[in-house]
């Protein structure tokens, strides 16, 4: 049975660029983003890398950890870091899972129990462990996402996503489509409107069941 939403995530004991760290003690208190890549020294994965890197503020105001998973060595993530540097910009601060048994990508569904790597193996062998996992600081899985390996992963959208999530956990809300901060909200349809009159003030009943707010 693959991880699903509001499942916790397993707690595996991983190895890192940075070292050995558990998953629940490394989350702590904090959100998560885990982004996962098939193979080091790849094209588009680099791009990404270093997207994650110049977003590095923006991480920390939300309180959210960020970890790469690929399933080369810590040593080969080293030298792979120094590219991804140089495409960035910017430092790669964040750690990178060294998954080099699998154990992390068949725990979270990215690969098939039965799943091996190939000697020569290419990216193709390994190219369902493109995914993004936004986990809660409960450590259960808020969000997933899964790329093909021709298609950049757009991290706005993570940090959009990120957003909602925060603010429905912190707020009791819902966000509607394509929405952002400073956005108007919309109130669960559990709250009846004598409840959303206290909690929010002022809101707009669209339809029966679609009533926005401001925060």
């Amino acid at each position: 049975m693959g991880l699903r939403i509001n499942d916790t995530i397993p707690d595996l004991t991983v190895e890192t660029d940075h070292g050995t760290i558990s998953l629940h003690d490394w989350i702590g208190d904090s959100w998560a983003v885990l982004f996962s890549h098939p193979k080091d020294f790849t094209p588009v994965c680099t791009t990404e890398f270093g997207a994650v890197a110049q977003l590095a503020d923006e991480w920390e105001k939300r309180g959210t950890k960020v970890l790469g998973i690929s399933i080369d060595s810590a040593e080969e993530h080293k030298k792979w870091k120094t590219d991804i540097e140089s495409v960035a910009g910017t430092k790669a601060g964040f750690p990178i899972v060294a998954d080099e048994n699998l154990e992390m990508a068949k725990a979270f569904d990215m690969l098939p129990a039965e799943a091996y790597m190939p000697d020569g193996r290419t990216p193709a062998d390994s190219a369902t462990v493109r995914a993004v996992f936004i986990v809660g600081p409960d450590k259960q899985l808020k969000l997933s996402m899964t790329y093909p390996m021709t298609v950049g992963r757009n991290f706005a959208e993570v940090l959009r996503a990120l957003d909602g999530l925060q603010t429905s956990a912190g707020q009791g809300v819902a966000t509607p489509a394509n929405w952002n901060i400073g956005d108007d909200v919309i109130i669960p349809t559990s709250v009846s409107d004598e409840d959303a009159k206290e909690k929010f003030g002022d809101f707009t009943t669209v339809l029966p069941y679609l009533r926005t707010t401001k925060l």
